[in-house]
């Protein structure tokens, strides 16, 4: 099977002994569901799936575009999720009067369903290998430059095939770093309903502080309901819901869309990651806390307002700071330069494979370039500024072929772009404002006063005063405008004189040549990154998994608690312990549980598990992702992980690392006994 590599299209002939991001340990792994570990299953727990029954899970799972994961638990549409993952909706549909985030909701009936603005749900239907064709694209003579361009323009090709013959949103998705490349193919839901949330209060109830830890006692769940033409939709694939929900030591498998892992990184990427990317980030997220807490400070409302943002910034810094720490670990870099030194010498003393190992000293180098345009990117990335930057580079890229656009104007993407774009959300100008202004200081100080690309942005003014400027004299928070403008093409924006335009007009460029830049680095990464996987494939076959994507894969492993300072901890925690656990904080923000839960607290069974742990390997994105047994069933919903899985973006290890999810007892308990919600709960699994 011929490949890319650095320059040529050439096979690996030897197998050589590849331990490095191939040694799987216990369970680990994120699997694609065209390749799952069927051997592994059957040797170790004495279960092998059918086609049919990973053809149902696959089927009975959906993405959100929001970020996030769930699944069909119901043939009448509904889909279950966590809150958290639910938050950018409830928060678009809440208002000064209504907060549906804070205080939760209940639909008494289909009518009371309260329409989401711009959710898309994204249902995977099925799977090919394209990677022949795409690799077909380019050849040895190429530049990098070229290389990528051709590459990106024969994926958009398959793209637009295969959607104008479906109908179905069509992604090809690169896997293995670029060892790989396979089509996806999605049912899309737009019409996407609420029907049920908590209160706030339960669904992150610990707040920051018991953010990715344990014991924990959320219950971090929502029902949406998908529509099709105006009526509840009809599923064929859904989730049975467990009558008792997961045991301890039981073998569970996640479905979900794991966001991105850096597994295959060399150890040059490793060392980027930890000296330049990852503390970039972390500052960044820090100071956006700063800007936000402030914000939210000054009144109920602006906490309302900001409140998802803050979330998720929190849980951000939170992740990375697990990260950052892993990496910062000299005991796992000398393991990883051991593993890799070893592999490099092996390909080395073989003349067939000795070209192979430049692939390493490749993505060194592009680690290099990396660096040299670090912190470099202008981002003054606000909601509005978002929609104008759109508007400017489609009207640019309209005007090109298909194959030609950049990634988010394609054809194939079109769609979803449009539900975005033109999504009737609320925007909050006092908020816009304030962050642009943050956006716009932040620029200046790392591009430096004297820049002149930051000159033209201030125009003469304080950071402050030209977002007031920019933000006060913009109509871009109306969809009108927006549809207006769109419509308008090129000759629509350059007439145009909202200042959001002009300031996108201005930076336009800027972005571009940084986005050509970056482009280039990583097709060189691509290249050298195809080469290491067929390492991997050579000793290997295929029977190891690719870095997350944000698409869907399935993990597993067993129901089990583990030992913390010394403490063995349970596998799980109860309805009960909820209360226990807000009388040892004095019932103080946030382990303050709302009322409802007091109200009814002599009517369900305190026993009933609340969260579990397990030993499935999961990572962000994975949030809502549901956890089924054996007979597919419904037995949780993974909502987070604990602080020692923050380093599986790197590296994963069963010792401590836990999922933690809600156990699906608690949800059923919850909705009939607390909630009133028995019209919901008599709808599960039927």
């Amino acid at each position: 099977m011929k490949r890319t590599s650095i320059g040529v299209r050439i096979a690996l002939s030897v197998a050589v002994c590849v331990s490095f991001a191939t040694r799987l340990s216990a369970d680990e792994g994120m699997w694609v569901f065209n390749n799952l570990p069927l051997g592994h299953l059957k040797s170790k727990y004495n279960f092998e799936p059918t086609s049919e029954w990973s053809e149902h899970l696959m089927k009975s799972c959906v993405r959100f575009n929001v970020g996030g994961s769930a699944s069909f638990v119901s043939s009448s549409g509904l889909v279950l999720t966590n809150h958290h993952v639910a938050a950018d909706t409830l928060h678009k549909i809440s208002s000064e009067k209504n907060n549906y985030y804070s205080d939760g909701f209940l639909a008494k009936g289909f009518e009371d369903e309260i329409k989401a603005p711009d959710l898309e749900l994204n249902q995977l239907v099925s799977i090919d290998d394209v990677t022949s064709r795409i690799n077909s694209a380019v050849n040895e003579k190429m530049t990098a430059a070229e290389a990528g361009d051709a590459r990106r323009a024969e994926i958009s090709k398959v793209e637009k095939e295969s959607l104008d013959k479906t109908g179905l949103r069509s992604d090809v998705v690169t896997l293995y770093g670029g060892g790989r490349y396979h089509l996806y193919r999605f049912k899309r839901f737009t019409d996407v309903r609420l029907v049920w949330a908590p209160e706030a209060a339960i669904a992150f109830f610990g707040g920051d502080a018991d953010n990715f830890e344990y014991p924990r006692f959320d219950l971090d769940a929502t029902i949406f309901r998908v529509y099709e033409d105006g009526k509840p939709a009809k599923i064929e694939h859904f989730l049975k819901w467990s009558d008792n929900g997961a045991a301890e030591k039981e073998l569970v498998f996640v479905a979900g869309n794991p966001g991105r892992t850096s597994r295959i990184f060399t150890v040059d990427a490793l060392k980027f990651q930890r000296d330049k990317r990852v503390p970039y980030v972390m500052d960044f997220l820090r100071r956006r806390e700063v800007l936000l807490t402030l914000f939210s400070q000054r009144s109920e409302e602006n906490d309302r307002r900001a409140r998802d943002e803050l979330f998720g910034v929190q849980n951000s810094r939170k992740a990375y700071t697990g990260m950052i720490q892993g990496l910062q670990d000299p005991a796992f870099i000398a393991e990883k330069e051991r593993e890799e030194k070893s592999l490099i010498d092996k390909l080395k003393s073989n003349p067939k494979t000795a070209k192979f190992a430049d692939a390493w000293k490749q993505v060194g180098d592009a680690q290099k370039r990396r660096a040299e345009i670090h912190g470099k990117a202008l981002n003054l990335g606000t909601r509005l500024v978002g929609i104008a930057q759109t508007l400017v580079q489609m009207a640019e890229e309209d005007a090109k072929p298909s194959e030609k656009r950049l990634t988010e104007f394609r054809d194939s993407n079109r769609p979803s772009l449009e539900q975005d774009l033109f999504s009737p959300a609320p925007i909050y100008k006092d908020l816009e404002q304030v962050v642009l202004a943050d956006l716009i200081a932040r620029a200046l100080e790392m591009r430096g006063a004297d820049d002149e690309l930051v000159k033209k942005i201030l125009d003469g003014k304080s950071p402050q005063a030209r977002a007031a400027e920019l933000v006060g004299g913009s109509e871009l928070d109306t969809v009108d405008a927006r549809k207006k403008l769109a419509s308008g093409g090129k000759d629509g924006i350059n007439a145009s004189k909202d200042p959001l335009i002009v300031l996108a007009k201005l930076i336009d460029a800027d972005d571009r040549n940084f986005t050509k830049q970056s482009e280039e680095i990583e097709e060189m990464e691509r290249q050298a990154y195809a080469v290491i996987s067929e390492a991997m494939f050579a000793e290997k076959g295929e029977s190891t998994y690719p870095d997350a994507t944000f698409s869907l894969r399935l993990a597993f492993g067993t129901v089990e608690g583990y030992e913390e300072n010394g403490k063995q901890l349970p596998a799980w925690t109860t309805m009960g312990g909820a209360f226990d656990h807000e009388a040892a904080h004095k019932a103080k923000d946030p382990w303050k549980l709302p009322e409802s839960w007091h109200t009814h607290r002599k009517n369900f069974d305190a026993a009933t598990p609340l969260n579990f742990v397990s030993t499935a390997d999961i990572i962000g994105g994975n949030s809502g992702s549901p956890v089924v047994n054996k007979d597919l069933e419904l037995v949780g919903l993974i909502f987070d992980g604990n602080i020692q899985s923050l380093t599986s973006n790197y590296f994963y290890s069963d010792k401590q690392s836990r999922s933690t999810s809600v156990h699906s007892s608690a949800i059923r308990e919850a909705l009939s006994n607390i909630y009133g919600a028995d019209r919901i709960a008599s709808e599960l699994g039927k």
